[in-house]
């Protein structure tokens, strides 16, 4: 986990703000209870490991041993961070995994990123697992972040034992010179081709999860505490968060500012989320009434300083977090990326024809960028974004698909324009609907613009979002907003969704994508 900066750092220019939680050793939360099996998908019963504590601390003691031989850390350019690597990748390699060691230059050192494939699984529709393996060079870094880098490669070495053959394709990754600016994952990311960057549907990044005074927290992919990440994740942090549901350990927010290796993935608009114990900063007195552990200490009190050793580590947070891993990684991957809990009863990515209609009702005045299924081509204008590609795949619901000589050529124009689904049935049950969205306008827009989407069953409809325009530059973001449609299960229902450039030549983009009903 990198100290707080704001400048921006590596090949992909990522800004880097303040970040949240940090660390102190502290009488231990509540004992750690054995999870429970994952609720059924799609028809299988998929029940995650019990990572075994024992096993990950073991991968602890390995790497203390590493850094103890090298100087007393496993710091980029440093002997022991290549020591690091190869402990990792010979375990890999016995446990059957595709192995590749990505070499780089950064400050006139050679660093390292590991990836490992586990072979099998729909390669186009992959889930990616990564921590850093780099300390500081003050100490060997075992909370950071040999804890997530030790419970990641068990998580991995657990896919093997247990023979697991998903649907979407695994690949792990442990990341070099993150503490000198995320320098290893960027490195990766930005030199992937775009066609396989694209295969890349999410992204879990576990920094610190053995904090000695720990907090839980969870990555906020909804937003619901202020900026989310990309459209998706969402799906990631209710998946994480519904483990330690199960285990009444309560979770709260931490913010995607760029202080870890999520950060490249995310500025590709890769959802993304994770786990995080804390860092330097200080638990308050409701945390520690909450999860136990000193009030007014840091989360971790070695947070990179020379006693972040094998003693500065949390049993049952590694633990709970450990298991929590294993959780997302066979929940997510086990159905292509459905909520727990929920069984998917409709899904429509936009690459097929499902039967949607523009102009449904005949009264659509637009004059230019109607709705249309597509492939948009990406826009902007003095720097402000507007239409986005696609989240996921290559199509989307959008106004205007092509690009145009510029920003302004297929933009929506003259009024109103409607989308309506085929009908959908609703079974007993039905609760959740999810869907990605963008909207973006430039400051010559007013409150007469709008993106709303409808729900409309036999009885009444029901506005689900709606997002009205405003003299200011609304760069483009892709969004997921869910909504509770247990009111329509068992009916026939249909999504409608209206955007509309109502003023005098607005320059306004919307877009529809990633359709999901579960109950």
């Amino acid at each position: 986990m990198r100290p707080r900066i704001t400048a921006v750092v590596g090949a992909s220019a990522l800004a880097l703000a303040a970040f949240v939680p940090g660390g102190s050793a502290s009488a231990a939360p509540a004992a750690h209870a054995a999870p429970p099996a994952p609720a059924a998908h799609a028809g299988a019963a998929l029940k995650s490991p019990d990572i075994p504590l024992a096993n990950v601390k073991g991968h602890l003691a390995q790497l203390q041993s590493i850094a103890t031989r090298n100087g007393g850390n496993r710091a980029h350019g440093r002997a022991g961070f290549k020591a690091s690597i190869d402990y990792v990748k010979g375990q890999l390699d016995t446990a059957g995994y595709q192995t590749q060691v990505q070499s780089f230059s950064y400050n006139g050192a050679t660093g390292y990123n590991l990836i490992a494939d586990w072979p099998g699984g729909d390669v186009n529709n992959t889930l990616m697992t990564g921590a850093h393996l780099d300390s500081v060079n003050a100490g060997p870094g075992i909370n950071d972040n040999g804890s997530g880098s030790a419970a990641n490669l068990e998580v991995a070495l657990a896919v093997a034992r247990e023979k697991y053959q998903p649907k979407r394709h695994l690949r792990f990754g442990w990341w070099g010179a993150e503490e000198l600016g995320l320098i290893g994952s960027t490195r990766y990311v930005d030199t992937l081709p775009a066609a396989e960057r694209s295969k890349i549907k999410g992204y879990l990044n576990f920094d610190m999860v053995g904090s000695p005074n720990p907090g839980y927290f969870a990555y906020d992919g909804d937003g619901s505490s202020g900026g989310g990440g990309p459209a998706g994740s969402a799906e990631i942090e209710r998946v994480l968060r519904a483990y330690f549901a199960t285990i009444n350990v309560p979770v709260e927010d931490t913010a995607f500012d760029g202080r870890s290796d999520y950060g490249p993935f995310i500025q590709y608009g890769i959802p993304a989320g994770g786990l995080f114990t804390g860092a330097e900063d200080y638990k308050t007195a409701a945390q520690a009434q909450k999860w136990g552990g000193q009030a007014n200490t840091p989360y971790d009190r070695c947070y990179h300083s020379s006693c972040d050793t094998s003693s500065n580590i949390n049993d049952p947070a590694l633990d709970r977090n450990s298991d929590a891993i294993a959780y997302a990684v066979w929940t997510l991957a086990g159905d292509g990326g459905q909520e727990p809990g929920g069984e998917t009863v409709y899904s429509d990515g936009l690459e097929s024809d499902t039967g949607w209609t523009v102009n449904p009702g005949g009264t659509d005045t637009a004059t230019a960028g109607r709705f249309e299924r597509g492939a948009p081509q990406a826009t902007t204008y003095s720097g402000t974004s507007l239409q986005l590609t696609a989240p996921g795949g290559s199509n989307a619901l959008v106004t205007g698909a092509q690009a145009g000589t510029d920003a302004g050529s297929n933009d929506l124009d003259g009024g109103t324009t409607t989308a309506q689904s085929g009908p959908i049935a609703l079974p007993a049950g039905a609760k959740t609907l999810s869907f990605a969205w963008n909207f973006a306008h430039l400051n010559n827009s007013g409150a007469d613009d709008y993106l709303r989407v409808r729900v409309v069953g036999p009885n009444g409809s029901a506005t689900v979002l709606d997002q009205t325009g405003a003299a200011a530059n609304r760069a483009g973001s892709w969004q997921t907003q869910t909504a509770d449609v247990s009111a329509y299960a068992g009916q026939s229902v249909r999504i409608v969704v209206e955007a509309a450039d109502n003023g005098s030549g607005s320059l306004v983009e919307a877009g529809l994508d990633d359709i999901k009903i579960t109950k």
